[in-house]
């Protein structure tokens, strides 16, 4: 007995974004239902499916009513919220869209404020990442780099505890080096 796929695998789903976004300009109907077939065969793919509610803002279908199109819209965005598992961008649309289209900004607040949260929490990363590379690379460029982003990160991450910590590991490397006193 052979298994079949339920879904398109990850490679197929970006294949059939791309071509989806190649079949038209933003908003033209074969690109609109390239992009809603893929939302049918694979729901969780949030590209498509922040893109496909982007289109659909944009878009002027004969024969379909604005309440049609912005209820379809944020079905889309709750979708991509839930399968981004709350992930940044999905929930900072989902927001756009409650404050900018709806005008529900008490309802798109807590959305912009969780997905500022989501972005920091990135941010942190990514900076921690960055210093610890960059005095793995020990030059001098790459030590001056991160002792500039330390000052940075310092300031706006003062209770990370990671940030602290490599932000001291670039201190000490800087300081053997002849970079720091």
């Amino acid at each position: 007995m052979t298994k079949t796929a339920l879904h398109p695998g990850v490679k197929e789903a970006v294949e059939r974004f791309r071509a989806a976004r190649k079949a038209g300009a933003q908003g033209t109907p074969e690109r609109l239902r390239l992009q809603r077939e893929l939302a049918a065969d694979c729901p969780t793919f949030t590209p498509n499916l922040l893109d496909l509610a982007r289109q659909l803002q944009l878009a002027d279908e004969p024969n379909r009513q604005a309440e049609e199109t912005f209820a379809e819209v944020q079905r889309l965005l709750e979708q991509a919220v839930v399968g981004s598992e709350r992930g940044g961008p999905a929930v900072v649309e989902l927001g756009h869209f409650l404050d900018t289209l709806q005008n529900a900004p008490e309802k798109a607040t807590p959305l912009y404020e969780e997905g500022a949260a989501r972005a920091l929490e990135t941010l942190e990363d990514a900076w921690a990442g960055l210093l610890r590379a960059w005095v793995h690379e020990r030059t001098k460029e790459s030590l001056e780099k991160a002792l500039r982003l330390g000052e940075l990160a310092e300031k706006l991450f003062p209770d990370s505890g990671r940030i602290q910590g490599v932000v001291q590991d670039v201190h000490n490397t800087a300081r053997r080096d002849g970079l720091l006193k």
